[in-house]
């Protein structure tokens, strides 16, 4: 459930992203195994906390929900420059277009403090999702960096 402000968000930016961002030629420069790993953790990552229950027991978790909303806000933030000001020094420079690529990481965070377990019993470990993430955001940032370096 914490997920779904996020999604909301992204599908709400589809019409509003600046050229360098939304033009699907932006996934031509990307190689397959690239696109394909990307995507398929993207899966991963977004799906696994709809099944991990939400639990404030422990001092972790609650600095997880913490870092989650501070995350998110950050995260939802880093998108504004990009969107109101897409030809800023900011939006063009390599740390204001890569933001919304990086601060994810803040959240991801949050999520992996707070998922102590899943829903059906296995062998499951919080470094796990936040190692998964870890790994996804390598590829995002990897494709969103091909990107910026076509376009800027």
């Amino acid at each position: 459930m914490l997920l779904l402000p996020i999604l909301a968000w992204n599908i709400a930016l589809i019409g509003r992203l600046p050229p360098a961002i939304s033009m699907p030629e932006r996934w031509d420069a990307i190689a397959r195994p690239l696109a394909l790993t990307e995507n398929f953790l993207r899966i991963l990552v977004f799906a696994l906390p709809f099944f991990m229950p939400l639990n404030l027991a422990t001092r972790q978790q609650k600095w997880g929900l913490a870092v989650f909303a501070a995350g998110t806000v950050v995260y939802f933030a880093s998108w504004v420059p990009l969107i109101v000001a897409p030809q800023s020094a900011w939006a063009t420079s390599g740390m204001g277009f890569l933001a919304p690529a990086y601060t994810p990481a803040l959240w991801l965070l949050g999520l992996a403090l707070l998922g102590r377990r899943l829903v059906w019993r296995c062998g499951y470990r919080p470094w796990m999702y936040a190692a998964l993430s870890a790994v996804f955001l390598a590829a995002h940032l990897t494709h969103a960096a091909i990107v910026y370096a076509h376009n800027y």
